[in-house]
C-alpha cells in the first residue's frame, strides 16, 4: 500500500509539472523610442501626404474615428470615405507633438497635441485649429504600426 501511494504521488507531481506552464519564448525587447518614431512619424505623414492611398495604408481594418462635432467612424471603408473628401477638399498639415507613449505587446498608446492647417482648395481660404488627442495603435502581421484609434478634439471654447 505504501508503494501505491508513493508512486501516485510521484506520478501527480510528475502530471502537475507537465501542467505548469513553461516559458516559450524570451520576453520581447522594444525600443519604444523607436516604435514612436515607426508609429507617430508613419502617421503624421501619411495625413500631410494628402494621399488616400498613402493613408489607407497607415490605419486598421477596424480603425475608429473619434472626431469633433461628428459621430465617429468605425471601419476603414467609413474612414476612408470622410478622408477622401477631407483631402479632396483641403491641402493640410498636421503637426502633431507626441505628450505620452506607451507600448504593451502590439498595442501602443499615445497622448499628442495638435497644430492643423488646412488650405481650401478652390478659394485658397485657411483654417487652422489646435488641440489635444489620443491614438492607439497596433502593430501588424507585417511589423508596422497603424492607427487603430484617433480621436481628437479641438482647443476652441465651446459656443
Amino acid at each position: 500500500m505504501a508503494c501505491r501511494l508513493a508512486f501516485t504521488a510521484v506520478a501527480l507531481a510528475a502530471g502537475l509539472a507537465a501542467c505548469t506552464p513553461q516559458p516559450t519564448a524570451e520576453v520581447e525587447k522594444i525600443d519604444i523610442a523607436a516604435v514612436e518614431k515607426a508609429a507617430h512619424d508613419g502617421y503624421v505623414d501619411a495625413i500631410n501626404s494628402n494621399d488616400p492611398e498613402k493613408f489607407a495604408d497607415a490605419i486598421t481594418d477596424d480603425v475608429v474615428y473619434q472626431y469633433p462635432d461628428a459621430p465617429e467612424l468605425v471601419g476603414k471603408e467609413a474612414v476612408m470615405e470622410w478622408v477622401r473628401g477631407y483631402f479632396a477638399a483641403y491641402t493640410t498639415r498636421w503637426e502633431k507633438t507626441s505628450i505620452g507613449f506607451t507600448v504593451a505587446g502590439d498595442l501602443a498608446f499615445e497622448r499628442y497635441t495638435y497644430k492643423s492647417t488646412d488650405t481650401d482648395r478652390k478659394s485658397g481660404a485657411v483654417t487652422t485649429g489646435s488641440g489635444k488627442g489620443i491614438n492607439i495603435f497596433r502593430r501588424g502581421a507585417d511589423g508596422k504600426w497603424r492607427v487603430a484609434v484617433d480621436g481628437w478634439s479641438s482647443d476652441k471654447p465651446a459656443s
